[in-house]
């Protein structure tokens, strides 16, 4: 093959991970940079583009790629933009695809994250083999990738598929989220939604808890999860509480595609069982009885970030994609 690699890139609300990968679906080599330091996105275009050059140098020149595939939240399959993303700092529309295309003097492919994610795992992971599955990302917020028949939906705009942004809660007390509707599923079983619950039993209650040793305003689902592992009841119950809604919701999705399974990407997996106990426990509590017991959920089994970085590389070596690939 005349160009043998593709760069893969995966943005999420915090950092954002890149990496060279072959056509067997290798991930060669991986950095990463801060997506929130960035304010500006020129700046962050320029440092990205930076710093994938040195991995690029590093494997034999740009000469060898083929091209830039990336996912990204509300990054739209269609049109190579990110389009008003609630957990990035840069608002409206974002031409990404042809900007890193200018940096980079390759073509690029965008997608949404959970979009990426959902064909690196229907490639390279758990999902393999399967044809109906849905991929929920738990990062800083709650992305979905639908996949039917083999496919991913897009839909007719290229956003269909935000799940995350399906409403849990319907009172008053619903919270706000980052897309600004109230009641969203991401504003609760995110990393950043679990952290907001735990400030709020701090702030409301004073039950005894690990928790209360840190600021309430630093605490982090990390810090939930460390406090959880060394047997913390109200940290514990966040987990259970998050789990509740996650599930509740799962079975509204399960209703709409009949997935063969649903499986879980993201910094938050990493609370293992007690994340995923209330989420099956719930989810068949809640689903219509012919589908209870019946849909698998199951963590990611790519490494780190290598599902979206692999999904997104896919979207380059992907010679049917609908999306068109920005040209030099």
């Amino acid at each position: 093959m005349e160009k043998p690699y593709v760069l893969g890139i995966d943005m999420g609300g915090t950092n954002t991970k890149f990496g060279i990968v072959d056509a067997r679906g290798n991930v060669l080599n991986s950095s990463s940079i801060k997506t929130q330091k960035y304010t500006d996105i020129n700046e962050y275009c320029d440092v990205l583009c930076h710093e994938m050059m040195k991995l690029v140098d590093a494997q034999g020149g740009i000469e060898l790629i083929r091209g830039v595939g990336a996912g990204a939240p509300n990054a739209n399959y269609y049109t190579g933009n990110i389009e008003n993303a609630a957990n990035l700092p840069w608002k409206g529309v974002v031409p990404f695809a042809q900007m890193i295309s200018d940096r980079m003097g390759v073509p690029c492919r965008i997608t949404n994250d959970a979009n990426a994610a959902a064909m690196g795992e229907m490639t390279y992971g758990v999902a393999k083999g399967m044809k109906n599955f849905i991929m929920i990302t738990l990062g800083t917020g709650v992305g979905s990738g639908i996949v039917i028949d083999g496919k991913v939906v897009y839909g007719h705009d290229g956003f269909a598929g935000e799940l995350g942004h399906t409403k849990i809660i319907r009172d008053s007390s619903a919270r706000l989220c980052g897309c600004g509707q109230k009641g969203c599923i991401e504003a609760y079983a995110s990393a950043n939604g679990v952290a907001r619950t735990a400030k709020e039993l701090l702030k409301t209650t004073n039950r005894p808890s690990l928790l209360r040793k840190l600021p309430v305003e630093e605490v982090t689902s990390k810090d939930v999860f460390d406090a959880a592992m060394q047997d913390d009841e109200m940290a514990k119950e966040i987990f259970d509480y998050t789990g509740n809604l996650l599930g509740a919701k799962l079975a509204d999705f399960i209703a709409f595609s009949a997935p063969e399974a649903i499986v879980l990407f993201g910094g938050l997996t990493k609370a293992g069982d007690i994340l995923m106990q209330p989420i099956v426990r719930s989810m068949n509590e809640n689903v219509v009885r012919f589908w209870k017991d019946k849909v698998k959920v199951l963590f990611s089994s790519l490494k780190d970030s290598d599902a979206a970085i692999l999904g997104a590389s896919a979207l380059v070596w992907d010679v049917d994609a609908q999306a068109p690939m920005t040209t030099k």
